[in-house]
C-alpha cells in the first residue's frame, strides 16, 4: 500500500500552489537524470506517513519534530491506548504540517497482529478532496 501510495502522481490543476517533495525511492527521471518529485497530494501524504514514523531526535537539526508512538507500542493493548495514540497523531500533524487540515484519526487495536491499524483523514490545503491516509503501527522486537 505505501508504495502504490508515494508512486501516483497528481497534478491537480485546482490548486494555487503545488507542493513538491523528493521521492524518497530515489528513482531516477528519466528525461532530466534527476531524482524524481512527489507533487501536491501525494507529497502530503507521504510527509504525513513520515511524520508518524518518525521519533523525537531521529530528525538532524530538528529534535522537537516526531513523537514518542514507538514507546507507546510496548504498552499493553486497551481501548485508552487507541486514544492516547489518536491524540498523539493530532497534535503531531497540527504542529508539523501546515499542508494538511485534519478531520479524524482513527486507531484500532489489532491484538492478533499484536499491531495498530491507524486511518488519518485529512484535507489538503488549497484542496477540497478528502484524503485518507492508513498505515500499520507495530514493534519491531
Amino acid at each position: 500500500m505505501a508504495l502504490y501510495d508515494s508512486t501516483q502522481t497528481n497534478e491537480s490543476q485546482r490548486s494555487s500552489r503545488i507542493y513538491k517533495d523528493l521521492n524518497l525511492d530515489f528513482q531516477k527521471n528519466t528525461a532530466t537524470g534527476d531524482i524524481q518529485k512527489i507533487t501536491d497530494i501525494e507529497a502530503v501524504k507521504r510527509s504525513v506517513r513520515n511524520l508518524t514514523n518518525l521519533n523525537h531526535y531521529e530528525k538532524p537539526f530538528h529534535p522537537e519534530i516526531g513523537s514518542n508512538l514507538r514507546a507507546m507500542l510496548f504498552e499493553n493493548m486497551t481501548p485508552q491506548m487507541n486514544v492516547t495514540i489518536s491524540k498523539q497523531i493530532e497534535m503531531l500533524i497540527a504542529n508539523y504540517e501546515p499542508r494538511a487540515r485534519l478531520v479524524q484519526v482513527r486507531t484500532i487495536s489489532l491484538f492478533d497482529r499484536n499491531t495498530y491499524a491507524v486511518t488519518i483523514n485529512f484535507q489538503v490545503v488549497n484542496s477540497p478532496e478528502p484524503v485518507v491516509v492508513e498505515t500499520f503501527l507495530e514493534r519491531l522486537r
